[in-house]
């Protein structure tokens, strides 16, 4: 199988590496590509390489991430997030090859209601409503993608985290070693994705012959100061963390308050597996701890 990886420097894009260089299969041939080396946004460039490589799979993690600078750039939010993957959809339908493409649990409106309404999170197949620019945005690209025809898989994902790039887990280290105290929003309930854990899934659905859209994320529910202690207590950070309201932190763009993404889909898929998140940061502060050796 060979596949192309759009986005290859960010999270995802690393952890998509880092899995195959653990698979070494004579079988699969990954084909990195950085932003900078392949932009989503150059439809013509994209379609020649695309054409060029007699790709199988495609898998898409490019994107725009900045959620309070999509409120202001927003052209260049719904550029990159809708129309590039639109046009690369329209691609992938061209030349009959798999989409696999990353999107957010911004969605959805992350209201209070739902929290008591949907203790198990928000299925699949739950009304969209985002209530961000950004929201919109990742929400429009999954259009894009279905209106197309091409075959895909849409994977949802909420409180990205992983040992590469920058996420919450390794600011608040950054930050808890800096400092002495330290307020964190407790009004905005979720549960953390893994990256390892997703590529891990996503391979198990793509191996499955799935398609269509999945949620994938941990068990648990935690609010941002929930998961700020947790991080500090198994990394021996000693810093003093105090709750605050999301009143007190304002943000260009607004915060859902509920984010649980609904995992039942994914788990009834052979193979796959959706872990606690405390297994999951456990294993991202042990891969942290290796790099730093090797640094």
């Amino acid at each position: 199988m060979k596949i192309v990886l759009l986005g290859a420097s960010g999270q995802l894009g690393q952890e998509w590496q880092v899995f195959f260089n653990k698979q070494a299969s004579a079988d699969h041939l990954l084909l990195p590509y950085t932003s900078s080396q392949l932009d989503i946004t150059n439809e013509e460039e994209l379609a020649h390489e695309l054409e060029q490589q007699e790709a199988d799979v495609v898998i898409n993690c490019a994107a725009y991430t900045d959620v309070d600078g999509a409120e202001e750039h927003r052209d260049t939010a719904l550029k990159v997030n809708a129309e590039a993957v639109a046009s690369l959809a329209e691609i992938c339908s061209d030349l009959d090859c798999m989409l696999i493409h990353y999107s957010t649990d911004y969605v959805f409106p992350g209201s209070l209601d739902d929290r008591d309404n949907l203790p198990g999170g928000y299925p699949e197949d739950y009304p969209t409503n985002a209530i961000n620019y950004y929201g919109e945005t990742k929400l429009k690209g999954e259009e894009g993608i279905r209106s197309s025809g091409c075959r895909h898989l849409i994977v949802r994902v909420s409180w990205l985290c992983g040992a590469y790039g920058a996420n919450f887990v390794k600011t608040m280290l950054m930050l808890g070693r800096e400092r002495d105290q330290l307020q964190v929003v407790n009004d905005q309930w979720g549960s953390p994705a893994f990256t390892e854990n997703v590529v891990f899934n996503t391979w198990q659905l793509l191996e499955a012959g799935q398609s269509g859209t999945y949620h994938i994320t941990s068990k648990g529910l935690i609010t941002w100061y929930d998961f700020a202690r947790a991080t500090f207590e198994a990394a021996s950070v000693n810093v003093e963390v105090q709750p605050v309201s999301s009143d007190q932190f304002p943000t260009a763009a607004k915060r859902p308050h509920f984010s649980k993404l609904n995992t039942n889909k994914v788990k009834a898929v052979a193979g796959t597996k959706v872990i606690d998140w405390k297994l999951g940061l456990k294993s991202m502060l042990e891969e942290l701890e290796s790099q730093a050796k090797e640094g």
